[in-house]
């Protein structure tokens, strides 16, 4: 299956919104969807994970790369997903330590904006 990316904006904060296999054939597309929205000046992203079927490391590698790249710069990395397969390997990794997973988009695009809306204060 083909990743299929998708951006647009809610709540004030960029949404990437991903369909299919995130796998080191096309990480690099995430990665660089990603970095188009911290280009443009969005400095919290909200990733949809939501339409997901599988993840593999090289995936989560860039969106971990896209983590520190956003914090470096005040920002923050919000994330649904909703797969149990998908939210597994965020469980054996230890990452859901790291990110609060969110059941939608919404959730995860409204974290984004109380961080955004924080770091101004």
């Amino acid at each position: 299956m083909t990743l299929t990316l998708a951006t647009s904006e809610t709540h004030d904060v960029a949404v990437v919104a991903c369909s299919g296999e995130i796998d080191a054939t096309n990480a690099g597309r995430l990665r660089d969807a990603v970095q188009e929205q911290i280009q443009a000046g969005h400095l919290h992203v909200a990733l949809d994970l939501t339409e997901v079927t599988f993840l593999d490391s090289t995936g989560l590698g860039v969106i971990v790369g896209r983590l520190k790249t956003l914090r470096r710069e005040g920002g923050a990395l919000t994330i649904a997903v909703t797969a149990p397969r998908v939210r597994r390997v965020f469980e054996i990794t230890g990452l859901d330590k790291v990110f609060t997973l969110h059941e939608s988009i919404d959730e995860a695009a409204r974290e984004a904006g109380e961080a955004r809306d924080t770091a101004r204060l």
